[in-house]
């Protein structure tokens, strides 16, 4: 695996409008984890895909009615299986921070990348998530130096929103 112009070879590819321009001179420095998965403690199925393309039916499922609306997006999501599926350039700005802060350094999403993991706050990972992930995160720190040891929980940037990755997610696997 290898990162060719903002995009990682080797994984499932699901390009998405929902994204912006990073504003200019601006360095990747952060790695920001989050958890998801639709409906809430359900793994599989097509709607994380949907919701970061902007499809997701709000018909499909009571809790889509409230969520189908967000415009959300990530770089990359990890399913409980490990396999790899990137939505947005790393070169680009997703929308996975919202309104946050990383070492006072306001708007995460300028300059970082989202990582999703198909999970919930009160359920362990899989070990084939893990590897996956450490694998990503080696490489996205080899390519983006500016990186270094900076990569923190969607908890961490929006605290007074974010639980996520949450209690059961083992910080000492990434960093």
């Amino acid at each position: 695996m290898e990162i060719k112009a903002g995009w990682l070879t080797q994984v499932r590819q699901v390009p998405t409008k929902r994204f912006g321009k990073r504003p200019i001179g601006t360095d990747i420095s952060l790695i920001v984890i989050h958890c998801i998965s639709l409906p809430p403690k359900k793994f599989g199925g097509p709607y994380v895909d949907d919701i970061f393309i902007g499809c997701l039916d709000p018909n499909a499922d009571p809790y889509f009615k409230d969520v189908a609306k967000l415009e959300v997006s990530t770089h990359l999501f990890i399913n409980r299986k490990g396999i790899i599926t990137q939505y947005v350039s790393f070169l680009d700005r997703a929308w996975h921070a919202g309104r946050s802060s990383y070492n006072d350094h306001k708007e995460c999403n300028d300059y970082s990348i989202g990582i999703e993991l198909e999970g919930s706050d009160d359920s362990e990972y899989t070990n084939e998530q893990y590897a996956s992930l450490k694998e990503v995160v080696a490489l996205l720190k080899k390519t983006y130096p500016s990186i270094g040891n900076n990569i923190a929980g969607h908890n961490e940037v929006a605290p007074t929103r974010k639980t996520d990755p949450g209690p059961f997610f083992d910080w000492s696997s990434v960093r």
